[in-house]
Formats: structure tokens, C-alpha cells, sequence
């Protein structure tokens, strides 16, 4: 079971949030320990890492993204494991 899940964990998906009234899109890439880099279409744009005790905090390292949108992005982190039943 632990070596499936930490396949899992492993594997960049893509997430679209809302900015304003368009969507931008963010390839998330799972970096362990909480801890996500997060990447656009021209590379990387840093990393957030998600409170494991308090799921409504997240820090970022090296991120621009104003904090409505890094609190989207980590909703839409959290919502993709949700789906998947990893959470």
C-alpha cells in the first residue's frame, strides 16, 4: 500500500483557477512532505507547502501570487486528492 501511494504522490497533475474573470492553469508537481512546486507555462514559479494540521494555512517559498490566488491554488490542491480518495 505505502509504495503505491508514494507513486502516486509523484505524479504532477494540472489544476485551473480562477484570476479575475479568466482561469490560469498551474502544473503542480508533488515534491513530498506537503510540500508542491508549482509551475506555469513557462516554467517554474516556486513552491507552496499545505499545513498538514491547519489545511487553511499554506507558505509559499519564492511564489509572486497574490494571497487569494495561492489560497485558490492550495483549494484546488487539496480538492484534486479529495477526488482521488488520498486525502
Amino acid at each position: 500500500m505505502e509504495e503505491s501511494n508514494k507513486t502516486t504522490h509523484n505524479q504532477q497533475f494540472r489544476i485551473e483557477v480562477a484570476e479575475g474573470h479568466q482561469g490560469r492553469f498551474f502544473n503542480i508537481r508533488p515534491l513530498g512532505h506537503e510540500r508542491y512546486e508549482l509551475l506555469d507555462d513557462e516554467g517554474s514559479i516556486g513552491t507552496i507547502q499545505l499545513d498538514e494540521k491547519d489545511h487553511a494555512h499554506c507558505e509559499s517559498v519564492g511564489c509572486e501570487l497574490d494571497l487569494p490566488l495561492l489560497q485558490s491554488v492550495r483549494d484546488q490542491i487539496k480538492f484534486h486528492y479529495q477526488l482521488r480518495g488520498e486525502e
